[in-house]
């Protein structure tokens, strides 16, 4: 028989005993509704880019963005208000994606911050108008080298970057999967989505270009091994278990038998596959929460990237790692427990104390707000590591009232400036409060929230962690955390006592008046701030009710 009619014989055997039809995906897309809105919205605005003249994108990129963002946030309130944070959550796409309480919440938190974040995006009133065009905080040409001849004719020319908003909306996106994702590649794929835009707004300052550009390729280097770290874990992780769906793992884990396929049976069960691919997983995990040890790149990536673009990712990537952290911990590892808390006890301890401690000498308003940010994601550890159902609520709360105390800083830290932009050094902030006593008065609000001063939602949130931190046996790792507060607690008043009870400098940085746009997002801040401090248990049931995944 010749060669062509054999395979020709294959060829029909195959197809003899093939499937008579692929069966299609089953995709529930009413549940998948605020991801998906979100996504076409940026897919809108990547079209805005291409076909409108350049005059008019910057009104419709901000009007799409507030508006694809607003509904997806509506439809995350109808999800709740249908059940499908309590009774009725399921799995959907595949058992691609959980849609339950806490998946809601944080999406829902994302979103929020989202809005407010675009609002930042937008302002145009800071710096003095070039060539008699508004400009924002970002580069006139991405694509020019910074200090070059094609830079200054983008400048010149009252060029604007507008793609920045179909960017941060693939973002939100890429955040809005992490926290739900139900499967690990479903997540290192949210991972991907939403690391990539944030590599390249970091880049794109309009003033020191240089220091944005550097921001931008650190992150991008040690973002690329934590991504690395992920996905070997997740590789190991199915060598171990035969699947990568969490439910899956996690019946093996905890020895629940099942109809094995017989070829993977004889290499399934090896716990040095599960303890070095969960260890693998949780690394790439505690970068993105910016744990120490895997800290190094926030205070460079903070102090770089453009201030807006500095608040939105503090903020949102807190938020979604976690998710995904507490997911994973609770819902595949819970079978692991006395192998994972005492490593967690570890990372909490050390983070809270390096990021105060550190943060006690920074000399940059920028840079001390990221150590902070440090010693915040060990407060929230301290949660994590609870292993209870009140731990799961207290971070979802502290989640939700620091992203905005976080964004309200940031907003603020973009009005003082001087000459050069921002000015961020502590020694300019000097005086402050006599300059102008309203900007320096909010600025201190969210110092002290930060603190965690009662009548703050900074002390809700605290006080939440560390009761569910206490009743889950963890005492000292509470002690430390009071004591990390104590230090922390310094520097933030240093700063406000800087700005109140010191001379101001006849050259320091002057107060720019925002447009409505920033004022917004900053009295957003200060609202939430209060409200969540001085009545915080509408919140607190919210995230009580909200807190349980479903397997």
């Amino acid at each position: 028989m010749s060669h062509a009619a054999s395979v020709h014989s294959l060829w029909t055997m195959a197809a003899a005993e093939a499937p008579k039809k692929i069966p299609g995906p089953h995709i529930e897309y009413a549940q998948l509704s605020p991801t998906l809105i979100v996504l076409g919205a940026a897919l809108l605005g990547v079209l805005v880019e291409a076909f409108l003249p350049r005059r008019a994108r910057y009104h419709a990129q901000l009007m799409l963005a507030f508006v694809g963002l607003a509904a997806a946030f509506a439809a995350v309130i109808a999800l709740a208000a249908g059940g499908y944070a309590s009774d009725k959550a399921r799995i959907a796409a595949m058992g691609a994606v959980a849609v339950d309480g806490p998946a809601l919440f944080l999406q829902g938190t994302v979103l929020l911050v989202g809005l407010v974040a675009v609002l930042t995006f937008a302002e145009r009133r800071l710096d003095p108008a070039v060539h008699g065009r508004p400009v924002d905080s970002f580069a006139a040409q991405a694509a020019a080298v910074p200090g070059g001849d094609a830079e200054r004719r983008a400048v010149k020319a009252g060029l604007a970057t507008t793609e920045v908003f179909p960017v941060l909306l693939f973002a939100i996106g890429g955040m809005l999967v992490f926290p739900a994702a139900n499967d690990l590649l479903t997540l290192f794929v949210a991972l991907e989505v939403f690391s990539l835009p944030l590599y390249v707004l970091c880049a794109l300052a309009r003033r020191q270009r240089l220091l944005s550009q550097e921001s931008a390729v650190k992150y991008f280097l040690l973002g690329a091994f934590s991504s690395a770290f992920l996905l070997f874990g997740v590789a190991l992780l199915y060598g171990y278990a035969g699947t990568v769906t969490y439910s899956g793992i996690a019946d093996v884990v905890s020895g629940a038998t099942r109809t094995l396929d017989p070829a993977l049976a004889g290499t399934m069960g090896n716990d040095a596959l599960l303890l070095i691919g969960g260890a693998l997983v949780l690394m790439g995990l505690l970068f993105k929460v910016g744990a120490v040890p895997f800290h190094m790149w926030t205070p460079d990536v903070y102090q770089g990237a453009p201030t807006p673009v500095t608040g939105f990712m503090a903020a949102a990537t807190k938020v979604a790692a976690f998710g995904a952290l507490l997911r994973l911990l609770y819902v595949v590892l819970p079978g692991l427990r006395w192998d994972w808390r005492p490593v967690m006890w570890g990372v909490a301890i050390v983070t809270m104390l390096v990021g105060a401690i550190v943060a006690v000498t920074q000399t940059d308003v920028k840079r001390l707000l990221a150590y902070s940010s440090i010693a915040h994601a060990g407060f929230i550890l301290a949660g994590v590591v609870a292993t209870t159902p009140d731990g799961v609520s207290s971070v979802l709360f502290y989640l939700a009232a620091y992203s905005f105390v976080t964004l309200g800083g940031f907003a603020v830290v973009t009005l003082v400036r001087d000459a050069g932009g921002e000015a961020t050094h502590l020694a300019k902030w000097a005086g402050l409060g006599r300059r102008s006593p309203m900007v320096a008065a909010v600025f201190a609000v969210f110092l002290l929230a930060f603190a965690g001063i009662p009548l703050t939602s900074g002390f809700v949130g605290k006080f939440a962690v560390f009761k569910a931190a206490a009743q889950g046996g963890a005492v000292p790792l509470v002690i430390v955390g009071v004591l990390s507060s104590a230090i922390a607690a310094f520097f933030y008043i240093r700063v406000i006592v800087l700005m109140f009870f010191s001379e101001p400098k006849t050259d320091g940085p002057t107060v720019a008046v925002p447009s409505p746009l920033t004022s917004t997002a900053i009295a957003v801040g200060v609202a939430v701030t209060v409200v969540l401090g001085v009545a915080p248990q509408y919140f607190l049931d919210l995230a009580g009710q909200a807190g349980t995944f479903v397997r």
